[in-house]
């Protein structure tokens, strides 16, 4: 990746990215930890976490499905009692499971909602005591364009995504007063669900950013890492939109 050089310095906080083992969740752990942060890697691909982060110093990696509120807890845990704390936690982990509705399998339904939506949840619920203890911390929360809009072939992921900006702001409500914030970007780069689309489909989807171009994973990285620094301790509740002015 390409990091520029105004990076905030994250020396001595510990920062949890799930999904981290690809796409955007890789980029945003590959930011932070460039910035100076411990970093730990929740991915439920076990053998890509390895392939990613295997041997890198400072990264503590946690093979778990999101979903799995027990197992989460339990990662949790562990990161605590390898860092001490978690002060920032980027809930990325997702996956498409693409249909028309009528077409649309419980079994498609059911899985995008619990990596997506059950996932935010298991991971906000299990860090936000340790965040409390501390008096302050950081969610942050990637949710899409779709989730405000919808897109033909994805209610499923439509429905996950804008529940996760409901509950980023619900969320957002609750632990403002420990000194939390509860924040989300909506981004719009190239990574492998992109890279799935058929060719016409994407050159469509291309032409209706005003950017004109989709952008790197990389770029993403940079608005997760001011919600996450002292500079953002006042934003709370919102939907950053990183999106070359799709949402305009």
């Amino acid at each position: 990746m390409s990091i520029g050089t105004i990076t905030p310095d994250f020396s001595g906080s510990t920062v949890l990215v799930t999904g981290g083992a690809q796409g955007i969740g890789y980029e945003i752990a590959s930011y932070f930890l460039f910035a100076g942060a411990r970093v730990a890697v929740f991915d439920h691909d076990k053998t890509r976490l390895d392939e990613a982060w295997g041997g890198v110093e400072h990264v503590h990696l946690s093979a778990v499905d999101v979903s799995d509120g027990n197992a989460v807890r339990t990662a949790v845990d562990e990161v605590v009692a390898w860092a001490g704390g978690i002060d920032t936690a980027v809930n990325n982990a997702g996956i498409a499971r693409d249909a028309v509705v009528w077409k649309l399998t419980d079994e498609q339904w059911d899985s995008v909602l619990a990596v997506h939506a059950t996932g935010t949840f298991t991971v906000t619920r299990s860090v936000v005591p340790h965040m409390r203890a501390a008096g302050a911390g950081r969610i942050i929360n990637v949710t899409s364009y779709t989730g405000m809009h919808g897109n033909v072939g994805q209610s499923n992921y439509a429905a996950a995504k804008g529940g996760i900006i409901a509950f980023t702001k619900s969320v957002a409500k609750e632990v403002a007063r420990f000194g939390i914030t509860c924040n989300a970007i909506s981004p719009n780069a190239s990574t492998a669900m992109v890279a799935a689309v058929p060719p016409d489909k994407l050159a469509e989807m291309t032409a209706s950013v005003p950017a004109g171009r989709f952008a790197e994973a990389s770029e993403m990285a940079p608005a997760v890492g001011f919600l996450a620094s002292q500079q953002a301790a006042y934003v709370t509740g919102i939907v950053l939109p990183v999106d070359g002015g799709v949402s305009m």
